[in-house]
């Protein structure tokens, strides 16, 4: 990856909005290639909130609508239309918010099918919510979640920020659960953590409304074409099929050793969540996540606990990781939790 953004920096600069872009059709076409259904249009931006942005003016642009319903205790950005969608400890301090949200108990489909009506564009989830703490839905959630959007005319729309691009095992967390949404959103890992890149993909059957409106949304910086080449090398090791299967690997080394420290530490383990290498322990109460986080500092690992359920802590290693270095996190996670346990008596 840095090797191929040396290269592109001898060539490229960030290229602009109004001109053709050799880069960014290429890796459009090769994310279009690993989605689902008929998602094969996409916008590119910087950051994971300007794409969130992005898809829910055209949820609103495409319906006609103004309401998106989303999960309580989400978070999906800072910017001004993701900002609402998530948790109002992060907007409260900025209201008056752009009007029109709901928000629902994540993973309760007869609260979600109360919420959706006429007025609703959108409804908008994280796969799994990771600062919700790495909450794991029902296994026909979202089954049930496409049901009611396309019953009411309501877009899907997945927020894979996290959980995208073979973090859950697949190349899409969705692909997981076995739907096919409307819309989905990639930041972060897309280029691997080497240069700013972000993308919302959408289904070619909501193009129309960016066609009619060319300029409606723009992003100066948005699929700089340094970027859009690192993304490309990104794809090649995502596609190679020893890739996913070292990710299922690793997240059997982990599902083994959790199973484990859970059995060890059974008065602060509640349980383990984990879809591929995205996990969380749940713990006993609220202080442990934070006092897991400075159990971490003493024993060379890093983990921060989830905002909105702060007994969760996220173990969410790199996707190279190797065994030996997930035993040792496994190791290290021991000694931690007999930490937090002695401070808890």
């Amino acid at each position: 990856m840095l090797a191929a953004l040396r290269e592109a920096l001898e060539e490229l600069d960030i290229g602009t909005h109004h001109t053709v872009s050799e880069h960014r059709a290429l890796l459009a076409e090769r994310l279009a290639a690993i989605s689902p259904g008929d998602i094969n249009r996409v916008i590119f931006g910087v950051s994971g909130g300007e794409v969130v942005d992005a898809a829910i003016k055209l949820a609103r642009g495409h319906t006609g609508r103004p309401g998106i319903v989303s999960a309580e205790g989400a978070y999906h950005g800072h910017t001004g239309f993701a900002l609402p969608a998530g948790h109002q400890q992060y907007s409260k301090l900025f209201e008056p918010l752009v009007p029109g949200y709901t928000h629902v108990p994540f993973g309760d489909l007869a609260a979600l099918d109360a919420a959706v009506d006429e007025s609703t564009a959108a409804v908008l989830f994280e796969t799994i919510p990771a600062t919700l703490g790495i909450v794991l839905p029902p296994d026909d959630f979202y089954a049930g979640v496409r049901h009611i959007c396309d019953e009411r005319g309501a877009v899907m729309m997945m927020d894979e920020v996290q959980t995208g691009l073979g973090r859950c095992g697949a190349y899409w967390g969705i692909d997981t659960y076995g739907v096919v949404p409307d819309v989905m959103i990639t930041a972060k890992g897309l280029s691997g953590g080497v240069y700013p890149i972000s993308a919302v993909l959408f289904s070619d059957s909501m193009n129309q409304f960016w066609h009619d409106n060319p300029f409606i949304h723009i992003s100066t910086f948005g699929g700089p074409e340094p970027g859009c080449r690192v993304a490309m090398k990104v794809l090649d090791i995502l596609e190679d099929p020893a890739f996913l299967r070292h990710i299922d690997e690793m997240a059997g080394v982990f599902s083994t050793g959790f199973a484990e420290l859970a059995s060890g530490h059974a008065d602060v383990v509640v349980e383990a969540r984990q879809r591929g290498l995205f996990m969380g322990l749940k713990m006993a109460n609220e202080m442990c996540g934070p006092l897991m986080t400075v159990a971490g500092f003493e024993n060379g690992i890093f983990t921060v606990y989830a905002n909105n359920d702060t007994s969760v802590s996220q173990i969410i290693p790199p996707l190279v990781i190797e065994r030996p270095e997930a035993e040792h996190v496994l190791e290290s996670l021991d000694r931690m939790l007999t930490w937090v346990e002695s401070k808890l008596e």
